[in-house]
């Protein structure tokens, strides 16, 4: 009976002490949630601190994602959709190709030629002033093509030199090459000569006119002539004046630049030169400065009437779109 009731007491002891300890833990608990609603001491959960901070440094990563440039993400420009079966778009001053195809078909050229036949009449320095005369030999035998300098025309080696680069007129081309000092063989000489000079691999000349087919060359040759012409105010000047008078066997004749774009507001042409022959189809080359940069442009064997020019306004806003992307990578 007695040792019944020690055991009993003991349990009721116990019980008692547990109820102290947990009555001391809520105390506390109360305590410390007063002091901290009342400022004077905060206690924070470490845990809460940890996902507080991970949620900061989520913010600064999509902070720092929107704010990324837009050109690390932009689409590239697509290439101008051009109909010209060679052609070669390039900065002058750099020689960045900045568009190109089959820029290595070696092709007839045509009138292009007349620029190579401008820059050796021109490089044997001789007199501007001298009278030409046009003769049977400056008749086109090969393709019958016609011409309004009669035989027996008379003008200055000046004129003949503006008329072969402003209007591709052939018989004045046909007199500068008989008028150069050792005849015509000299001259085409000459052309093939300046042409491996200039490093063109791929061109050849047999006449002065460009009719004759076997006058070929490459888009790629040919951005070298039109930055060799350029070299040469007289040609820069008479490739792109727009039309002019001329006294031709006692007529004042008016003739017209063969590229309508020498008038056109939208375009700046330092320098230009079109072609046409059945084998070479429509041609031409150009240097125009768009973005304030010199950009050579070679159109070679366009199809229909207006192509080449419709693919050269192609071109410029193709350029100009480049432009405002910024510079190119790598």
């Amino acid at each position: 009976m007695i040792l019944k009731y020690l055991m009993v007491s003991c349990s009721a002891l116990a019980l008692s002490f547990g109820a102290v300890s947990h009555a001391e833990a809520a105390t506390g608990k109360t305590a410390t949630h007063t002091k901290a609603k009342t400022g004077k001491k905060t206690v924070k959960a470490p845990a809460a601190k940890h996902i507080r901070h991970a949620a900061v440094q989520n913010s600064d990563i999509r902070k720092v994602a929107y704010s990324m440039p837009r050109e690390a993400v932009r689409v590239p420009l697509a290439p101008p959709n051009v109909m010209s079966q060679a052609v070669l778009v390039q900065d002058q001053n750099t020689g960045e190709v900045l568009f190109e195809r089959n820029s290595g078909a070696v092709v007839p050229i045509a009138s292009i030629t007349k620029l190579m036949t401008a820059m050796v009449a021109l490089d044997a320095h001789p007199s501007l002033e001298e009278v030409l005369e046009v003769s049977d030999e400056d008749i086109d035998q090969l393709k019958g093509t016609r011409s309004r300098l009669g035989v027996g025309a008379r003008l200055t080696r000046e004129q003949m030199l503006h008329l072969a680069l402003m209007s591709s007129e052939n018989r004045a081309a046909s007199a500068l090459s008989r008028h150069y000092p050792g005849g015509q063989r000299a001259f085409i000489a000459a052309m093939n000569q300046k042409a491996h000079d200039l490093g063109l691999a791929d061109t050849q000349y047999f006449d002065s006119t460009g009719l004759n087919p076997h006058n070929v060359s490459s888009a790629r040759d040919l951005a070298k002539i039109v930055a060799a012409s350029a070299n040469y105010p007289l040609i820069r000047e008479f490739s792109t004046t727009r039309d002019g008078f001329f006294a031709v066997n006692g007529k004042m004749l008016r003739y017209n630049n063969t590229n309508a774009l020498v008038s056109s507001p939208e375009w700046e042409i330092g320098l230009q030169k079109t072609g046409f022959t059945n084998e070479a189809g429509k041609c031409l080359v150009m240097q125009a400065w768009l973005n304030q940069k010199p950009v050579v442009i070679v159109l070679l064997d366009s199809l229909g009437k207006l192509t080449r020019i419709g693919d050269a306004n192609r071109i410029r806003r193709w350029v100009e779109q480049l432009a405002q992307q910024g510079p190119r990578a790598g």
